[in-house]
């Protein structure tokens, strides 16, 4: 991977200036990645249609499953930020090839829907930075 450290990341943009729930950082992320309904469903752990559709619109609470994973997925997001120069280089290398993962994209490998996936690409960027 190549490599730009950053003085200052750029984190995801919050609606007015409070912390984003979960979801709401989700829904950010999910924007920011152009990620289908169905992928965004495979990364919050498959929940019916009907809560991924009613947090879509209201929010709520969600599982510590679903938590964590929002967690792992944003600190994916937040080191790619980081090693890379763009978000549109961030969002086209979650969908490149990478030997790391057999050739598979991370993306690809996060559609597993197992949360080990997710942080097994968690743990790969961080690796990454040097962190």
């Amino acid at each position: 991977m190549e490599t730009h450290a950053k003085s200052k990341p750029d984190n995801a943009p919050a609606p007015n200036s409070q912390t984003p729930t979960p979801l709401s950082f989700f829904f950010i992320l999910a924007e920011i990645w152009n990620l289908t309904t169905e992928q965004q469903m495979k990364l919050l752990g498959s929940p019916a249609r009907s809560t991924y559709f009613r947090w879509r619109k209201d929010g709520g609470d969600v599982s510590a499953d679903t938590e964590e994973r929002i967690s792992h997925l944003g600190s994916i997001y937040k080191a790619l930020r980081i090693l890379l120069d763009s978000e549109e280089q961030a969002v086209g290398w979650i969908r490149k090839p990478n030997r790391h993962f057999e050739g598979a994209s991370v993306l690809e490998v996060m559609m597993t829907g197992k949360l080990s996936e997710i942080i097994r690409v968690r743990q790969y960027v961080d690796a990454q930075r040097g962190g």
